[in-house]
């Protein structure tokens, strides 16, 4: 059984660099407004959000396959949601969880507001 991560603590020490390929790939698969939050401090569940906007169904379904097909050798569960519906995507890969939107969903859900607190990383 896993042991639970403490609050404030840094967990696998590939979280950031995982996260950092996430949004590599996002940004050569022409994906907009990509964005790093460090989420270390304000939850358990994660380590890191990466969001993005594409422009389109096509373009999300594009950075969402490279992104999963990237992430492959970083031994992630990769769990893909929303791939239906195609204007939100998210991929759960543990530490990292990546959020590919279309335009009108990234302005509705505004997950940069929802944590606010949580510092953007430099890249």
């Amino acid at each position: 059984m896993a042991r639970p991560r403490q609050r404030g603590k840094a967990s696998a020490p590939e979280s950031l660099p995982k996260a950092l390929l996430a949004a590599e790939v996002a940004e050569a698969k022409h994906a907009e407004d990509v964005v790093i939050l460090d989420l270390r401090e304000q939850t358990l569940v994660t380590d890191y959000f990466v969001l993005c906007t594409a422009t389109s169904r096509v373009q999300i379904r594009a950075v969402v396959d490279a992104i999963a097909e990237a992430l492959k050798g970083h031994q992630a569960r990769g769990v893909r949601e929303g791939a239906e519906a195609g204007q939100w995507v998210l991929l759960d890969h543990g530490d990292v969880v990546v959020h590919v939107f279309g335009p009108e969903a990234r302005a509705f859900y505004r997950l940069e507001k929802l944590w606010a607190d949580a510092p953007v990383v430099d890249r």
